[in-house]
């Protein structure tokens, strides 16, 4: 239908010096610089730089210790700078990993023959195929054919129009004759002329076409939930800790006497001094309570899982998408491709023979076994009535029938299109209709060279034999079906399908009607003439039950959309596992649309595979299961999929789909596999889990340091940890610590735990158990070794008794990092499979000896005896077997 010579490679070139690439600008986007300017206007730097300036002049007049003003300013700087450079990276990472693996592929016919070219490489004058889903590559007319096109990336109005070949004006979108760049096909088939690439096309000097829908996921919210929770309970701790200060240096270092009171306040630079520094020592509470590690945890995490998913061939389109897959509980997969393998084959056609008590289903194992007659009317048909292209002078294999769907390209590979000699063209087409899932039928109206007149059509066998009224006999005549013959054939049909053979009937017709060559076609015709039917297998993946049934275990109810036959589906579901059991049910669209929304409610809990299913049943599925309070997954590869896709929880496009159905969905799965569905959900939960383990350490460690904090001055201490000491640990709890859970491997445990529920808390019982019970323990042993005499004594001096607490306090949360970890009783399980985690432990032990040997009056430190840090690894090593009796007691008491 299509042919032309388009460009060839010198033309190419030439068109490119001229006219330019068809890479469009990059949008500007966030430099590290403008990160860097939005983190310091974080409220809490803010503060903390307000307090900086106090300190500063307060230094300048010898009532404060000048190394503080550099110590907080260090610590704004550097947490500021970290957490900045760590975002940035794993955002720029993940722009990069989503620019490679979203390369669109277009058809573009260059050197006399159809070639698949990535975008980038259009250039004007390029003759580009256009079919439905696919993303038109760049300005330009139709020059035959005629299409329907969703322009709303433009226009942002969601109605298709027609686009058909005549006089193009560019600078009009309402233009018929148009296309541009960025714009959707919906319907029909055409071929352009490109006219302006890249930066020159409507897309490419309109910035908002190159914006992405950010959607926020259930993850994200629940966390902006708890940081409101913990920066709630980090003010009101905080706002204690400055009081219980200032009350100390009033109240009890005067001894509760008047006279002794009040001169200390008439001495107002020593008053605001402490006054100062209780509102230091409350801002850097709140700093350290606030965990500021979280969004980068959740960069790296997301970005490093990326990278392991694309290995999985799953690209990440939407953050939201694998954020949210953690919590999926019912996925909708199509069954080509996802659940079999998509690599379809045509092994067989079935004709009818004979009539009357005496008709009889004949079946072909192989094109060249049918008779003459029948064979080339069926060589006709499915060659003409297609969307795909035949490359005569392809040299590759792959390129020998590029465009139309899987199954067109399957029957033109049974009739030897793909290796027989090139055939000039039969017929001229009048008019054509394409398949898509909704209307079950592809037709061609052509006038073959002599003359004569004929609509070919193909779909499903049930709609076109219903409106037969004749069939072809071996020798090509024309033999009338009665009703009772046809039920014959329905029960032959029946049979193949229960057996799991995809059927696609072919007829003609007789003459072409004007309404149908105007209006391309509708319905079906009336009064057609039986070819036969094609006999389509298409295997189960090998590792589909496997992986159904993983999905299963971990609490996703799967359900197997198709648009086959009832028998097809079942015997496909069977094999997959879906159906094995009595509470398992299949059910046609037909049926589903006789349910009202409460009625299918009720049975989506049983509902395994719904067959002959339509787009829209797909958006009825999602807003149903919505409605039941259901996270739910949807798999999708056609035009008429998309709006499903954007409206499930998370869509899932197929690598081999339409650039529309890509569009619309969070994740790309580039091979199709549902095996590659259950890696991103195995990685989501991983995701959800890592992110609960640093959220249990913070806590542990937030509770910790604001007890000691506001007992300290109740113990005698005026500051048990000063604040240089507070943001050291802030800096290194926080920070070190995202990233040492970053890296947590996807466990086979997870895929065993059910989903997470909507409205289900972050924090769960356990973690409340270990946050408390740890974070005491830790307050319990600080107040220990500062308040017994013995403790004290075995160290050298107070100074070094304080900085042996200080290493205490740190190697006690380090520690505690490998009890938060794993919720085994094995604390070095899978620990080879994050060597972050230990290099990140093992670099805070080390800087927290070089930080006491060179820490000085800043950090308030003295170097220690060989002695005195057996007495700390001592200490602080015990909070290991106490979270161990911990989990030991929780286990029995859940039993």
């Amino acid at each position: 239908m299509f042919s032309y010579r388009g460009l060839g490679e010198s033309e190419v070139e030439a068109s490119r010096r001229e006219h330019g690439s068809n890479q469009i600008s990059p949008q500007e986007v966030e430099t590290f610089w403008d990160k860097l300017q939005d983190n310091f206007k974080d409220p809490m730097i803010i503060i903390l730089v307000v307090a900086l300036v106090i300190v500063t002049g307060l230094a300048v007049f010898g009532f404060a210790e000048w190394y503080e003003g550099v110590a907080i300013a260090a610590a704004v700087v550097l947490a500021t700078l970290v957490a900045t450079a760590s975002e940035f990276k794993n955002e720029q990472t993940f722009q990069k990993l989503q620019e490679e693996a979203s390369k669109i592929l277009i058809n573009v016919f260059r050197g006399g023959a159809l070639r698949i070219i990535g975008i980038d490489d259009i250039v004007v004058g390029d003759v580009v195929l256009l079919q439905p889903g696919d993303k038109i590559p760049a300005d330009g007319k139709i020059v035959q054919g005629k299409v329907k096109v969703n322009q709303a990336a433009l226009t942002g109005e969601p109605v298709p129009v027609t686009k058909k070949p005549g006089e193009p004006d560019l600078s009009n979108l309402g233009n018929a004759h148009s296309v541009y760049r960025g714009t959707i096909v919906e319907d029909g088939e055409a071929a352009m002329v490109v006219l302006k690439v890249g930066d020159q096309t409507q897309l490419g000097r309109l910035s908002e076409g190159l914006q992405t829908d950010n959607r926020i996921g259930p993850l994200r919210v629940k966390l902006a939930k708890l940081a409101d929770d913990i920066a709630r309970f980090g003010y009101i701790g905080a706002s204690f800790i400055g009081a219980a200060f200032m009350f100390k240096a009033i109240y009890l270092d005067n001894g509760g006497e008047a006279a002794a009171m009040l001169a200390y306040v008439s001495n107002w630079q020593v008053l605001l001094l402490d006054i100062v520094t209780a509102l230091i020592l409350a801002v850097i509470i709140i700093v350290v309570a606030v965990p500021e590690g979280l969004p980068m945890m959740i960069a790296i995490v997301l970005a490093q899982n990326m990278r392991k998913l694309l290995k999985s061939n799953v690209l990440v389109r939407q953050l939201v998408g694998v954020e949210t897959s953690g919590s999926l509980n019912l996925l909708f997969a199509d069954k080509t491709g996802t659940i079999t393998q998509g690599k379809l084959d045509a092994v067989g056609f079935m004709a009818i023979e004979g009539g009357g008590d005496d008709v009889r289903i004949v079946e072909y194992d192989r094109f060249e076994a049918i008779p003459d007659v029948l064979a080339r009317l069926l060589d006709l048909s499915l060659r003409e009535n297609t969307s795909c292209i035949v490359n005569c002078e392809a040299i590759k294999e792959e390129e020998r029938i590029i465009g139309g769907n899987i199954t067109e390209r399957a029957l033109l590979k049974f009739i030897r299109a793909d290796v027989s000699a090139c055939v000039e063209p039969a017929a001229e087409n009048v008019f054509q209709v394409l398949f898509n899932s909704a209307r079950k039928f592809s037709a061609a109206g052509i006038r073959t060279l002599g003359g004569e007149e004929m609509t070919l059509i193909k779909g499903a066998p049930e709609r076109i034999l219903s409106n037969c009224t004749h069939h072809f006999a071996a020798d090509g005549s024309r033999v009338p079906i009665s009703e009772a013959e046809k039920t014959v054939v329905n029960l032959a049909i029946d049979r193949k399908a229960d057996d799991g053979y995809r059927l696609i009937a072919a007829a003609v017709q007789e003459g072409i009607s004007a309404e149908d060559a105007s209006d391309n076609m509708k319905e079906l015709p009336e009064g057609m003439t039986l070819l036969g039917f094609s006999l389509i297998r298409d295997e189960l993946r090998p590792e589909s039950r496997a992986a159904i049934e993983t999905l299963q275990h971990a609490g996703i109810h799967v359900v197997m959309l198709t648009g086959d036959r009832s028998g097809t589906a079942n015997a496909i579901a069977r094999e997959a596992g879906l159906l094995n059991g009595e509470k398992k049910k299949s059910i046609r669209s037909a049926e589903m649309a006789e349910l009202s929304d409460d009625e299918l409610r009720v049975l989506l809990p049983d509902l395994n595979v719904v067959s002959r299913c339509l787009p829209q049943d797909k958006m009825r599925l999602v807003k149903v299961a919505q409605e039941a309070g259901l996270v739910v997954g949807m798999t999708g590869d056609g035009v008429n999929d998309s709006p499903a896709l954007a409206n499930a929880d998370i869509g899932f496009g197929l690598g081999s789909g339409t650039e529309v159905a890509k569009e619309a969905s969070d994740i790309v799965v580039l091979d199709d596999n549902i095996q590659s569905i259950t890696n991103s959900v195995h990685y989501g939960r991983t995701i959800y889990r890592s992110i609960q383990k640093f959220i249990t350490f913070q806590l542990t460690v937030n509770v910790s340091a604001i007890a000691i904090a506001f007992l300290g001055p109740f113990l005698g201490f005026k500051l048990p940890l000063t604040m240089i000491q507070l943001l050291w640990v802030n800096l290194i709890m926080d920070t070190l610590a995202a990233l040492a859970f970053s890296g947590e491997p996807p466990l086979a445990k997870h895929m065993a735990e059910k989903p997470k529920r909507r409205d289900e808390s972050l924090i769960t019982g356990g973690m409340w158990s270990s946050i408390l019970a740890n974070g005491l323990f830790i307050t319990l042993i600080s107040i220990i070794f500062l308040k017994i005499p013995a403790v004290r004594g075995l160290f050298h001096n107070e100074a070094a008794f304080m900085t042996a607490f200080f290493g205490v306090f740190v190697f006690l949360n380090n520690f505690n990092k490998f009890n938060v970890r794993v919720e085994e009783f094995n604390l070095f399980g899978h620990i080879l499979e994050n060597k972050g985690f230990l290099k990140v432990v093992g670099i805070i032990f080390l800087i927290q000896v070089i930080v006491t040997y060179f820490g000085g009056e800043i950090f308030r430190t003295v170097p220690l005896l060989p002695v005195e840090w057996l007495y700390i690894v001592a200490f602080s090593i015990i909070i290991i077997p106490f979270d161990l009796l911990r989990k030991y007691l929780c286990r029995v008491l859940n039993q």
